[in-house]
């Protein structure tokens, strides 16, 4: 089964950035436009690689998660048929021997940036980086699905934060 453990967190500042090891660029859309069901996520990474992702939250930190790669063809025509989009760089990081993504958004969502670790269980210890701010883990209203159907721009983040939680 596939599931998915993570924490998210707002970026406070640009100190993650000595800890790039690898960037790649992201375009992403969603075919169902419900954030309360299961989203079905199109990506193209790098325009080389394409994923059809099934996603569904369990509890807010705990996701089910069925990933396959599809053909990057099919990958751009399904982007093209979507209203929901989002555009992003992702950068992949390791500290404290542990690997974190900060997703840099683009677009209608450029003032966003995100910070994202998984984790091998829901009770796992880490130690969170002093440039990560407001936890944002289940905050729905600030996941991905939500941010292509709603931009950061239509909506601050201080009320996305007011948003009901997974």
């Amino acid at each position: 089964m596939g599931i998915e453990i993570e924490r998210r967190f707002l970026v406070e500042n640009e100190d993650w950035k000595s800890h790039v090891m690898l960037s790649e660029d992201f375009s992403q859309a969603y075919l169902n436009s419900s954030v309360d069901e299961w989203a079905t996520r199109v990506r193209i990474i790098d325009n080389t690689k394409a994923y059809i992702t099934l996603k569904s939250s369990i509890n807010g930190l705990v996701n089910y998660e069925f990933e396959y790669s599809i053909p990057t063809q099919d990958a751009i025509e399904l982007i093209k048929l979507s209203k929901y989009k989002v555009t992003k760089t992702r950068y992949q990081l390791k500290i404290n021997k542990k690997y974190w993504v900060v997703d840099l958004f683009d677009g209608s969502n450029s003032s966003l940036k995100i910070a994202e670790i998984e984790l091998n269980s829901e009770s796992e210890e880490i130690q969170i980086p002093s440039w990560c701010g407001q936890e944002i883990t289940g905050i729905k209203s600030l996941s991905n699905a939500s941010l292509a159907k709603t931009p950061i721009s239509e909506l601050s983040v201080q009320d996305r934060m007011k948003a009901k939680a997974y």
